[in-house]
Formats: structure tokens, sequence, C-alpha cells
């Protein structure tokens, strides 16, 4: 066991030491217990700490736990050491007092909680007496990090009114499963304590387990309701010092693409290194990105893959699949529920943690993914309204209208600068087309499969293994988010990108289609991200993306409207003097884009060459169809 060498002498030397130099670094004094040596009262744990060094040889840091039962209490009883508890020379009247003014107020309909006492032996107090009416369980928790009442396991008083019984419980969070569970013997929950006592269910806590009840009209002396909350609190601090989830130390790396594209490969994705290059690129430009194209073209992997890999663990991205149904925010945003006030239904996808997780100051520097799978079988519009409006505004999300809190959700939430929206769109009759308001707010990245690549597939069928990709870029995240915020890039030559820029301005007018400012915008950023990623790529390369992922997503007509739109607008795709009607728009015969001598955008080209078809064949094209 911990500290079994640990001797006297090795004590004596211990409070020498100290007496010399102090508390270690990464120590504090004790709040709640003092070991007395040589008459004088020390610091348990900085002193067992010193002492263990002198047993042992090894250095020890802050992470075992002091009070009783502890194997520090433990070293210190076996070698005679007198362990004295600072609290029963306190004062405990603030506790006293605070349980009666909150039982006083409970009785009234004033829910205001700011005039209590923030803070009681080391833990936040919480105190709740509902929010827009009064609630049936009013309740004071006391919470250390890293748990909230939402989301882990504290001391809390439960005062049932209809009852009149004040609980003094181990309280465990009704909103999210406890990552944390109690250390108790024989535990009574307060469902089971309602039953045998003959009272009938109570409304809600019953999975939180009972320590003491009070009867309110016949409350026990100061003392003793000092000594029941001190003694819970003594044992939820042990279970958060030896309990609580040690987090990984992941160093800080730049972010390296190609670390990314080994690691798919590894994994069985095949994704061309341009593809892969392009959806980060545009992720960097703006947080949010829809890839269309073929069912099981590889379009959620991707987005799945690159999450993965870069997130430290899986509470990082979330993927929805979007329902025909949706109708409004709710399946994203949640509701407050409508018979109890109080209550806030969070979805069961999992879409609003993510962004409450995603706001939390200490996950800032994390990256976190919201993955909306077949983002168009329902109107985008409907239910993607709030984020495509705040998304340009970087106003508030608001969630609901009372100024504290329902459970984790609060009134409203900022927009995260890490958090990255992927929409997946399948194309066939079964989904809507998206409106143009929707593709000018994102990149718009189709996924092909040419007979290339199903050939080179079908000769070596794998089966993809995601477990290759876990963690192995979660050291990049925080440089990735650096790079999706940067907005000073190093002055690049763009008079090439803006003069085709103009040439398809002044066509795009023409169809009504014409891009603003904010389009310009994230054109220049997108080219300028590609150039930061990809160091080797050429001008013409990046000018075609641009046009293909920010342009032509705004095409769609009427053969009348658009085919002679789409032939100017082809004749930009390729060197001058180039007949694209004989040589593309109207050849049947297979053509390799990339590889044409005349192709200045082998991408743009091909897609508008396809949309040409299609308005021609049908009648009408768009984007999303072609």
């Amino acid at each position: 066991m911990l500290f079994d060498k640990v001797t006297l002498e090795n004590l004596k030397s211990a409070i020498k030491d100290y007496n010399t130099k102090g508390t270690p670094e990464g120590f504090s004094t004790s709040k709640y217990y003092d070991v007395k040596i040589n008459g004088k009262l020390y610091p348990p744990k900085p002193i067992m700490a010193i002492a263990n060094f002198y047993a042992t040889g090894k250095a020890i840091s802050n992470y075992f736990s002091g009070g009783e039962n502890t194997p520090c209490f433990k070293a210190y009883e076996r070698l005679g050491v007198e362990i004295v508890n600072k609290t029963e020379n306190m004062d405990k009247s603030e506790n006293f007092e605070l349980v009666h003014e909150f039982l006083k107020q409970a009785k009234t309909n004033n829910l205001k909680t700011k005039h209590f006492q923030k803070t009681y032996r080391g833990t936040k107090i919480k105190v709740s007496f509902g929010q827009g009416n009064s609630a049936k369980i009013p309740w004071i928790s006391f919470l250390k990090e890293p748990f909230t009442t939402s989301d882990g396991i504290y001391p809390v008083y439960l005062y049932y009114k209809n009852i009149n019984i004040l609980i003094l419980a181990y309280g465990k969070s009704e909103t999210n499963t406890p990552s944390k569970e109690w250390s108790i013997n024989n535990p009574v929950t307060i469902y089971q304590y309602f039953k045998e006592n003959g009272f009938e269910k109570p409304d809600r806590y019953g999975d939180s387990y009972v320590f003491k009840k009070y009867d309110v009209n016949q409350l026990p002396s100061k003392k003793k309701l000092n000594e029941d909350l001190d003694k819970i609190i003594e044992k939820y601090s042990q279970v958060v010092v030896s309990k609580t989830k040690q987090v990984k130390n992941i160093s800080a790396m730049k972010f390296n693409i190609n670390s990314f594209q080994q690691s798919c490969k590894i994994s069985g994705l095949n994704y061309k290194t341009e593809l892969i290059t392009r959806y980060i690129a545009s992720l960097a430009t703006k947080p949010f990105a829809i890839l269309s194209g073929l069912s099981g073209s590889g379009k959620t992997k991707l987005a799945q893959a690159f999450a993965q890999w870069i997130a430290e663990d899986e509470n990082q991205f979330c993927i929805v699949p979007v329902g025909a149904d949706w109708t409004n925010r709710e399946p994203l945003l949640g509701y407050v529920n409508a018979l109890d006030n109080e209550e806030y239904i969070l979805p069961e996808n999992g879409a609003l943690k993510l962004l409450i997780e995603a706001n939390k100051e200490k996950n800032k520097t994390k990256p976190y993914f919201l993955i909306l799978d077949e983002m168009n079988l329902s109107h985008v519009e409907r239910y993607f309204a709030d984020f495509l409006s705040i998304m340009e505004s970087k106003d508030l999300l608001k969630l609901h209208s009372d100024t504290e809190a329902k459970g984790i959700v609060t009134s409203h939430l900022n927009w995260p600068k890490n958090l990255f929206i992927i929409g997946t769109v399948n194309i066939d009759e079964t989904t809507y087309m998206f409106s143009p308001k929707v593709l000018d707010r994102a990149n718009v990245i189709e996924f092909r499969v040419n007979t290339d690549d199903i050939s080179k597939f079908l000769d070596t069928p794998t089966e993809i293994d995601f477990t290759n990709l876990n963690g192995k870029g979660a050291g990049m995240g925080e440089n990735f988010i650096q790079i999706a915020s940067n907005k000073d890039f190093n002055t690049v030559d763009t008079k090439e990108l803006n003069t085709k820029l103009i040439l398809f301005f002044e066509e795009l007018k023409k169809t009504g289609a014409e891009f603003g400012y904010r389009t310009a915008t994230e054109i220049h950023r997108l080219y300028n991200q590609l150039t930061t990623l990809d160091t080797d790529m050429l001008e013409n390369d990046k000018i075609d993306i641009t046009i293909m992922q920010k342009l032509l997503p705004k095409l769609h007509g009427s053969r009348r409207k658009l085919c002679p739109i789409l032939e100017t607008l082809a004749s930009f795709c390729v060197v001058k003097d180039t007949d694209v009607l004989k040589a593309f728009l109207n050849n049947k015969e297979n053509i390799d884009y990339k590889t044409n001598t005349s192709v200045l955008y082998p991408l743009s080209l091909e897609k508008i060459t396809r949309m040409y078809k299609g308005a021609v064949d049908n009648g009408f094209a768009s984007y999303a169809e072609a």
C-alpha cells in the first residue's frame, strides 16, 4: 500500500524540509485536517509526500487523497501521529443559517438565489427554487470540478414540500448518466425510502441515495446538521480526487495533413489527396461544409474519419441522421417541457450537448464536429434556420427565455469557433434540393466514383478499420483551430484569381446568381487555406476548386436560361480559341479532363459539361442533380 515504507524518521526529515523550504509545488494547505507533530500543526498531504520521498527516493505529485480511511491517514495512524479535525474548531453557523433561510424561502414564490452564499467547505453552492414557476422540490447542491448538477454526482439537500421532509442525499444527475459513482455500503434510493414509508412516488430525484433525512418541523441541532453535511462533503471530496478521470497529456503539435492521409490509407480509406485537401481547407475556411454525391461514395466516412482522427475522445463529434419528419429546430436544439417549465428536453442524438461542450472554456482549444447525415431528407431551412443565421451574424443561439439554466441548458449559447458542421447529401428522388441560401453559406464538395476508382476497389476490396484513426491527430487539434481562425495570410498574388472571378461574376449575373462580398471573401480565404495546407498546389488547381465549390453551386434553371451561360462559363475553363461545344459540351465520348492540355480547370469544366447535358436532356439542371 502507498506510504507503507514511511517511518517516523522520514516524518522528522520531512518536517525539517518543510520548515526550510515551505509547501512543495502543486500542494496547498489543508482545509479540513492537520497533523500534530512535536506540538505543532502541519498540513497532512505535503508532509506525507516529502516523507515518502525520503522513504522511497521517489517524488509523488498531489494526486492522492487525504481524509479518513485513505492510505495517507492510515500511515499517520500507524505511526501514532495525532490527526486534528480543523472543522471541529470552526464556526459552523454558516450552514445552519443557509438551511433555515432556504426552507423559509421555499414556502414563498420568491425564486431569486443571488443572495445565498456561494461556497462551503471547498464546494460551490447552487440553490434552486424553480425556473419561471416554484419547483415542487427545491434543492441546494454542493459541487466540485468536474461535476455539475446535470452531469455528475454531488451532495444535495432536497426539500420534498408535499411531505415536509428534507433529505440530504448522495445526488446523481438526472440529465446524463454520471461518469462516476458514489461508493456506498447498502445504498437506499429515494424511491425506496418513499415506498417503504408509504409516501407517493417522488416527482424527481428518485435515483439519488438517502444519506440523512430530517422532519422540517423538528430539525436537529446546529451541530448535528453541520456534522452530517461535513461527512458527506468529505466523502464526496475523496470520490472527486480518487475517481476523476485523468486527462491524457497530449502535446500540442503542428497540423500535418499528410499524417491524416496516411492514417486513412492504413484504415482502408482510399481518398485522393486532392479530395482530403479540399475537405480540410473547406472546414478551415468556414465551419460548414456540404458533401454531396452518390450514396455510398464515402461522404460520411470522410467526415467521421477526420473527426475521430483529430479528436481526443468520442465526445468531440456526433453523427446525427436527419429525419424526414424534421419540421423545426427541436430535433437539434431540444425544447422546454410544456408540462414542466423547469425541464429542458435535450435531443437524444446528442447535438445540443455537443454545442454545450464546445462552448465550455476548458474545451475552446479542442475541435468539435456535428455531422448531419442525409441532411436533405427534410427541408433544411425548417430545422437549420437558426444555424444558418447565427453562422453569419455570430449572434447568440437562444434556447429558452429564463435567466437561470434548466439543467445544463442555459438561456443562450455563443457560436463556438471550435465547432464544425458537416452535412452529407445523397442525390435521389426521395430528397429535397438545397436552396441557394444554404449552398451559399457552405463549401460544397462533390463526391464522384469513376471507372478507375471502382475498378481498383473491386481488385482489392478492404474493410474499413476506424480504430487506426482514433486520436492519432489529437495533438494537432489546437493548431487546426488556429488555422481555421486565421484571417491574416501571407501576401500572395491573386491577380489571376480576381480576373476569373470578374468573368464569372458578369456571366452569373445574367441568371441572378452573381455573388456578393461574403462569397468573394470566402473564396479568397479558401484560396489562401489551400496554399497553407498544400504549398505545392498549382494556382490553376486552387482557382478550379474555388469555382467548383463556391460559384457553380449557385446555378440552376431551365435549358433556355442555363445553356447559353454554361457555354460561356465552359469557355473560361479552357485555353483561348478552344471550341467548347465541339470538344466538350456536345462530345459524347469519355474525356479525361485532367490530362487534356486545353483544359485549365478540369473539376469545373467536367461539372459544367454534366450540367449542360442535363439541361439539354431534361430541360432543367441544377448543381446538385448534375
